[in-house]
């Protein structure tokens, strides 16, 4: 329990919406960002004067800063609640959003290692958003709607990769760069506010009693990293989409940049649609992993579809990736649920983290390996690699996870 915030007004049941609703824009204001870079990818290459591998070193380092520090978050949030760290982690990245603005703008020479290493430390202050505020939620919701919940916060991130999408291009070409920046600044210190306006510990009789004695580390646990190892396959082709689908559909197939944009907005908006209804399912079925499971296997089953049609006309590689892109988005919100609850509440923190290694791991590995795996094949073995990757989640999930005892929540 974080005790720096004690004196907090009474709260009601009524409160975890308001709870839900700033842990989902603290979720969409980083997703902006996160997500939203990437589409930013062939702008880049040309402005900043960056190669295809240097590009794709630039679009992995964010991931690589979440995924060196997920864990550490998710420790910090267990011991000192999800207001002080949520709080930090939104501050520090929008200030880290302000200095970029004014110093690595395209208007001088930007090495990419510079550009980077500045997203790497980004990627690391954001990581925070991931750990905290699904603790919120997980704590002010009970079991039976968890699914839904973490859903509804998950879907932040397709959306917050929509409105990145649809607005940091025209944002690019019409003000340049350090608007791009200033606006994320902008809507990490909103998320901000709402965060120290209302987001609050719940109260004692709806909040789990910790059980540390009987609850094992989930850093221990292998039912655990198996989950989160299934997680990170799959974000492989979610990434894969997100960071290089429209390069694809640009180099090979002679698609705009508005065209590529709108695919991607329909992608990450269909994604968020998916999410929900996973959760909502999930919920009424208990069959979180069985999900999962078919995800995965439907995910690669497209992708290798993708494979052996990429040099079809660009209808279907849009129409295939739309369906790789909108089952590698729908998954999300489940796995957290699945595995905070395996965890137990005095341990969703750090098992929240561990998953968020895993993803961002692969989130960081999937685009800086792509230019590498394009040179020495093509961009047949680029989907081909995603398509197993997802179809190796689905051989990876636990069928019967153990999930720990704890007490049910007073809620409805």
């Amino acid at each position: 329990m974080n005790h720096h915030f004690a004196n907090k007004p009474a709260l009601g049941p009524n409160h975890r919406w308001l709870v839900l609703a700033t842990g989902a824009g603290a979720q969409a204001s980083f997703a902006a960002t996160f997500a939203g870079i990437p589409v930013l990818g062939i702008l880049i290459r040309a402005e900043y004067g960056f190669s295809t591998i240097e590009l794709g070193f630039v679009l992995s380092c964010m991931a690589l800063g979440v995924g060196l520090s997920e864990i550490l978050w998710g420790l910090l949030t267990d011991k000192l609640g999800d207001r002080l760290v949520l709080l930090s982690g939104l501050l520090s990245m929008g200030l880290m959003l302000a200095l970029m603005s004014l110093t690595l703008t395209p208007d001088h020479p930007i090495p990419a290692q510079a550009l980077g290493l500045s997203l790497i430390l980004l990627g690391a202050l954001g990581a925070s958003v991931n750990a905290s505020s699904g603790r919120a939620v997980m704590t002010w919701f009970s079991d039976g709607k968890r699914g839904f919940a973490m859903s509804l916060r998950q879907t932040a991130i397709p959306a917050g990769g929509a409105l990145g999408a649809a607005l940091l291009p025209w944002l690019a070409n019409q003000s340049g760069f350090g608007a791009v920046f200033q606006t994320l600044a902008l809507f990490c210190f909103i998320s901000a506010f709402a965060t120290w306006r209302y987001l609050h510990e719940a109260p004692a009789s709806t909040h789990p009693t910790p059980q540390k004695s009987s609850h094992k580390s989930p850093l221990l646990r292998f039912d655990i990293w198996r989950l989160a190892l299934a997680s990170g396959l799959l974000t492989v082709p979610q990434m894969a989409v997100l960071t290089f689908a429209g390069v694809f559909l640009h180099d090979e197939k002679q698609l705009n940049l508005s065209s590529i944009s709108v695919l991607l907005v329909c992608i990450q908006l269909c994604g968020a649609a998916m999410r929900v209804w996973s959760g909502l399912y999930t919920d009424q079925h208990r069959n979180r992993n069985k999900l999962i499971r078919v995800i995965g296997l439907l995910t690669g089953i497209s992708a290798l579809l993708l494979a052996l049609l990429s040099h079809a006309p660009a209808l279907w590689a849009m129409i295939l990736l739309c369906i790789s892109g909108v089952l590698a988005h729908a998954w999300h919100g489940v796995a957290y649920t699945e595995i905070a609850t395996m965890a137990g509440a005095s341990h969703s923190g750090t098992a929240l983290g561990i998953t968020g290694t895993t993803i961002f791991t692969a989130a960081f590995l999937t685009p800086f390996l792509i230019p590498y795996l394009l040179t020495a094949s093509s961009w047949g073995g680029v989907w081909l690699m995603t398509g197993l990757s997802a179809l190796a989640a689905a051989l990876l999930l636990p069928s019967e996870p153990r999930i720990l005892p704890e007490p049910v929540l007073n809620q409805p």
